[in-house]
């Protein structure tokens, strides 16, 4: 047992409902983006749904470069200067990130609003670090699934409201995506206290806190480089939807933009039901490693799904497959958390942050431009599902590795 998983940590009510809060508004904001950007792409660029799709490939990887190389930063700041600041922070940039893609009429503008987005999206190492300080190690797994349905719920809110404001004009749901990201920074002014131990703070390191720095604390903390590469497979995997699923309705069925945001609201009724009914006790009953297993699964239903339907109507039954895939993510967050020691929580989210900008530099080149060929007229046929093939492929190597670990490792929550 590690010195993480003997240390009892005191369940801080007020700090985890104000970072539930705080991904909760964030994914609102994110979720009302998402039904617009294919249009505000084609009208500000002047371009077709294909040359869409690849100029959001390369946006996509401009955006994860940037979190790539903030979240480690942000995450040894937090374990220097305490989650709070370095919280509030990224909250304000992120308002002021709205603001500049509400009036950007250029590809390039739009491009600089998604490369702040990158860097202040760094802020969710933080965000976690801060839970894993208010959360005894054994109730991390659940407290994790709790994220996951608080973002699940933004989903439900989020994408209904921007197709809804979308019927209004591209620009509308940014508007309201700014707003209510300044709402959120003032709200954690006045309520978010500081969750991290003066004793438990260290100084800050550059050396700990670029990516190649971060990547050596992965080989140094035992058992956390292998979850770090399942990690990164995961999140190639499963951004084929927040990435492609858009530009792959329009494709696909021809939807209108209220028809994209109806169906992202009920993937997240689908999230928020599944983190909240069926993490806890699946993750309690079969330990973390199974629960990733069964829901690796699920992804891999799910996707080929996606791949090969063709009508609406099983897009939305298919969807079933996404409650349960979400327990793949809170579990290895899990594990990760439990590598670590009261004063490298921050650093370990950062961690994770990292493995997960990896995934999101690599998704895509590898999700989204295999989409933007096939919906292309140089295709040898036309093939909108083409990145949930390989959506699949990284899930199957995922769960190999996953069950390759050792057994103390993947027991750890029933340590």
């Amino acid at each position: 047992m590690t010195d993480a998983a003997a240390t009892t940590t005191p369940q801080k009510p007020h700090s985890i409902l104000f970072v539930l809060i705080t991904i909760f508004i964030d994914a609102i904001g994110f979720g009302l983006i998402m039904p617009v950007l294919p249009q505000l792409l084609m009208r500000v660029g002047n371009i077709g749904l294909s040359q869409a799709i690849e100029v959001g490939a390369w946006m996509g990887v401009t955006m994860a470069v940037a979190a790539f190389i903030s979240a480690p930063i942000l995450g040894n700041l937090s374990d220097r200067f305490g989650r709070r600041p370095v919280l509030l922070l990224s909250l304000a940039g992120l308002a002021v990130d709205y603001v500049l893609l509400a009036f950007a009429n250029t590809i390039p503008l739009v491009f600089l609003g998604r490369t702040i987005s990158g860097i202040f999206g760094g802020s969710y190492a933080t965000a976690m670090a801060a839970l894993a300080d208010s959360t005894p190690p054994e109730n991390r797994a659940r407290t994790f699934g709790y994220v996951s349905a608080a973002f699940g719920v933004g989903f439900v809110l989020g994408p209904a409201l921007g197709g809804l404001l979308g019927e209004y004009g591209d620009r509308a749901p940014f508007i309201a995506a700014a707003s209510l990201a300044g709402l959120n920074f003032l709200y954690g002014m006045f309520v978010f206290p500081e969750t991290l131990k003066v004793e438990n703070r260290r100084p800050f390191s550059l050396a700990r806190a670029n990516p190649l720095g971060a990547l050596k604390v992965v080989r140094a903390l035992p058992g956390m480089g292998a979850v770090a590469v399942i990690l990164i497979l995961w999140q190639v995997s499963s951004l084929v939807y927040p990435m492609t699923w858009s530009f792959y309705a329009i494709a696909k069925f021809n939807w209108s933009t209220s028809l994209i945001g109806i169906s992202l609201a009920v993937v997240g009724i689908t999230i928020a039901i599944s983190q909240t009914f069926i993490t806890g006790p699946v993750v309690k009953k079969l330990g973390e490693r199974d629960a990733a297993t069964v829901g690796l699964c699920a992804a891999m239903g799910g996707y080929l799904s996606y791949a090969f339907i063709t009508e609406s109507w099983m897009a939305f039954a298919a969807m079933i497959f996404i409650a349960l895939q979400g327990l793949v993510q809170p579990s290895l967050m899990a594990m990760l958390s439990r590598r670590a020691t009261p004063d490298t929580q921050g650093e370990v989210q950062g961690i994770s942050s990292m493995a997960l900008g990896l995934g999101s530099v690599i998704a895509p080149l590898v999700l989204t431009r295999p989409m933007a060929y096939f919906t292309s007229d140089a295709a040898p046929f036309y093939f909108p599902g083409a990145p949930f093939i390989v959506a699949t492929a990284f899930a199957v190597v995922a769960m190999i590795l996953l069950r390759q670990l050792p057994r103390a490792l993947a027991t750890d929550a029933q340590a």
